[in-house]
């Protein structure tokens, strides 16, 4: 049965009732009626709208509870690029702005400017045509980010629909998205009652938050946005003042703090960072500093750009707060990649509020920079105000008595060697494939696509399996049964026995995705390649000397070296037999390397591809000789342009690289037969 005017009429008004509730509640901070009752208007909406499907409209404040999982995000590029800010970190800074600002523009006059707080979130772009938000995009590197639009549209401060009049067909805006202080402990304590990894930080929370694939995890998390400034524009105007621009924004609905002023000149720009900071504690959410932007935008157009940053803004930082305590112990922790992280053990101390009791080193060339041994005094910093470090030893009152910190010989997790090649920064366990601490990301790399390519077993049901004990390396994915994956969550009988047929299947490979599956540090899919060919059989690079692997092209002595001992480790060669005792084989090698003149050149490829995937346009032209690379530089040939290509295509386009589409890459393999 078709919807009444009378029926279209009343979800209208409910929406509009909705939305003004809304935007009192999350916007101004003002309701004016209680949740019950607005429980009780959100439910009649949703009958109605359940009653007659065709009224539902992706604009309805009952579509943000998200919708189905992505597989991918997919990219987004700015038509203004995001800037960065410039920052100011004392008085003199600040001063130092306001003259440079004054210098340029010629004048004598105080410059007013626009002062808000910098919220410690994520930087957002969101797009509205004809007042409808139509898409939400971080701000990735700048000029290209990723498209997040199901996420924002969960979160409840951004408007799916402006208010009010007068917005611009086309509107931009951009803000900061942030956990308020109360949902990220809420989220916490979910977290904790379930006993699952709690969050560090309210910003990786938010960044996480805004990145995940399911919208309807976004939803749960109860983000929230400020919105501080306008990027594209079309079909419409704003006013000449950026204090006045959010103005705008506000009575459109949109989210804008409530402690923005104006300030003249720099006297007044530090009267209200110092205003700012007395009231930061008792903000409900968490701020780093504060803004200063020239408020007229005229002078803003004037002043122009550097690089990468406005000449006409500045954000003032907060300084980061210290204390004083003493380093009793250093303990090392194997990340999930092999990296082997110094941790610094501290006597108790507060920082900011917070108890620090440990503080990361980073690696052994830190603790030789700062002079450190176990028994001196530190002055501790919350980095960026979350991050406990280490920044000086106070030498005065070191003890007679003090222990040097030594890297270990062997890992504190698996008992294999570590590794730290010569002029690199970091120390690596090089037992890959048998470390408890590397065991899922080693599980998850050997089954990954340009691996072993075992179907159904993603990042979830590896966790699964290693937390419940049924493996602990890879070769034990070959002794999986059915009873044990059916008594996994979400693991019925059909899709425990894909598995089981993925991993027979996965059997059969090529010597040289095996090598690649094993992980070792620095072998990639192409060096693994140049392995493969090299050697023909497995056997032949289990005994290869450091000497012989230096011969094989792609392997210099660093990579050698990794090669070497990796398989020097008992652990990691017991897994590998285990591997082929499991029944994993592949024919010999086929070099497949086709002689052109296009050998030793360097290609990158960017943008989507449409006949081919990435990975296959690579392999074709690596069997042309080519070395095809992950990033533009003046050593590069040639790079290969697809859609929505970003920011190498704008640098090979500076530096007057060779540039071509994907027909003219077609037209050159089939030319060379590869």
């Amino acid at each position: 049965m078709a919807a009444s005017k009378k029926i279209i009429a009343e979800v209208e008004r409910l929406r509009n009732e909705i939305n003004q509730h809304n935007y009192r509640y999350h916007t101004q901070d003002d309701p004016v009626i209680s949740d019950a009752e607005f429980d009780h208007l959100f439910r009649d909406l949703k009958a109605l709208e359940a009653q007659y499907p065709e009224l539902i409209s992706d604009v309805s404040p009952t579509q943000r509870a998200g919708a189905a999982p992505l597989s991918a995000f997919s990219q987004v590029v700015h038509e203004m690029p995001m800037l960065s800010l410039d920052n100011a970190f004392v008085e003199a800074d600040v001063i130092e702005f306001d003259r440079r600002i004054r210098t340029r523009l010629e004048s004598d006059e105080e410059v007013a400017y626009a002062c808000e707080p910098k919220i410690d979130g994520v930087a957002v772009s969101l797009l509205y045509e004809e007042g409808k938000l139509v898409r939400g995009a971080t701000r990735g590197d700048g000029t290209t980010g990723e498209d997040i639009t199901q996420n924002v549209r969960t979160i409840e401060s951004i408007p799916l629909q402006l208010m009010g009049k007068g917005y611009p067909d086309k509107l931009e805006v951009r803000g900061e998205a942030y956990f308020p202080r109360s949902a990220f402990r809420e989220m916490n304590q979910r977290a904790q009652s379930r006993g699952e990894k709690e969050f560090a930080n309210p910003r990786n929370a938010a960044a996480g938050t805004l990145r995940q694939l399911d919208s309807r995890l976004a939803a749960e998390r109860k983000l929230a946005m400020f919105c501080y400034s306008v990027g594209l524009m079309e079909g419409g105007e704003l006013p000449e003042k950026h204090s006045e621009i959010l103005q705008s924004l506000a009575e459109w609905g949109l989210r804008v703090n409530p402690l923005v002023e104006r300030a003249h000149g720099a006297v007044q720009c530090v009267e209200y960072y110092k205003g700012i900071s007395g009231r930061r504690e008792s903000l409900g959410y968490e701020i780093d500093g504060v803004v200063f932007k020239v408020d007229d935008i005229g002078l803003q157009q004037k002043l122009g750009m550097l690089t990468r940053t406005p000449r006409w803004a500045i954000a003032h930082k907060f300084p980061a707060e210290e204390g004083i305590t003493r380093l009793n112990d250093v303990d090392f922790q194997v990340g999930r990649t092999g990296a082997i992280t110094p941790v610094a053990r501290l006597a108790p101390v507060k920082v900011g509020g917070v108890t620090i009791s440990n503080a990361t080193l980073h690696n052994m060339d830190e603790i030789a920079r700062l002079g450190l041994v176990i028994g001196d005094t530190v002055i501790v910093q919350r980095a960026g105000d979350v991050i406990p470090k280490i920044v000086s030893v106070i030498l005065e009152k070191r003890p007679a008595k003090t222990t040097a910190i030594a890297l270990p010989q062997h890992c504190p997790a698996c008992s294999s060697d570590i590794l730290r090649g010569e002029g690199e920064v970091a120390a690596r366990c090089t037992g890959g494939l048998s470390c408890g601490a590397q065991q899922k990301e080693s599980i998850r790399h050997f089954s990954s696509r340009l691996a072993l390519d075992i179907e159904g077993l993603g990042d979830k049901l590896v966790e699964q399996l290693v937390d419940e004990g049924l493996i602990e390396n890879a070769a034990d994915l070959y002794q999986l049964t059915e009873k044990q994956l059916v008594k996994l969550e979400r693991m019925a009988p059909k899709s425990a026995n894909n598995l089981l047929e993925a991993l027979e299947t996965s059997k059969e490979t090529t010597l040289s995705r095996f090598i690649y599956a094993l992980g070792i540090q620095e072998v990639g899919e192409t060096t693994a390649r140049s392995l493969a060919m090299h050697f023909g059989d497995l056997a032949g690079l289990l005994e290869a000397d450091e000497e012989l692997l230096q011969t094989i092209s792609d392997v210099g002595a660093i990579v050698a070296n990794k090669i070497h001992h990796f398989f020097q480790q008992k652990s990691n060669l017991a897994v590998i037999h285990s591997l082929l005792g499991h029944g994993l084989h592949w024919k010999k090698e086929e070099t497949g390397v086709i002689t052109s003149s296009l050998a030793g050149e360097t290609w990158v490829l960017t943008g989507s591809l449409h006949s081919l995937t990435r990975n296959e346009a690579k392999a074709r032209l690596q069997k042309l000789g080519v070395k095809v690379a992950g990033s533009v530089s003046r050593k590069t040939t040639c790079v290969v342009a697809g859609d929505a290509t970003g920011s190498k295509l704008t640098k090979a386009q500076e530096l007057g690289l060779k540039v071509i589409d994907e027909d003219e890459l077609i037209t050159l393999l089939e030319e060379y037969g590869a």
